[in-house]
């Protein structure tokens, strides 16, 4: 039986049905919101999301801590610096 790790998002960040880039800016404008430590899920439906958000948390330093698919939606935690 597998375990996964349960993460407590502080915020949830809905950009189902937005295209490039929006789902990046929205996730960047949240991003600056949250204290230090503090955890966004992001949730988008675009198939670059996956790609961008990798490359957008090399280029941050914000950690990507999960990406997943749920239901045809990828699913992503990031935790501010």
């Amino acid at each position: 039986m597998e375990i996964i790790d349960v993460i407590k998002e502080d915020q949830v960040l809905d950009c189902t049905g937005l295209l490039c880039p929006m789902p990046i800016v929205k996730t960047s404008k949240a991003m600056k919101e949250l204290q230090a430590g503090q955890v966004l899920k992001m949730i988008a439906t675009d198939a670059g999301s996956p790609p961008d958000i990798e490359a957008w948390s090399r280029q941050t330093g914000n950690e990507l801590l999960r990406s997943t698919t749920e239901n045809d939606k990828f699913v992503f935690f990031l935790k501010k610096n």
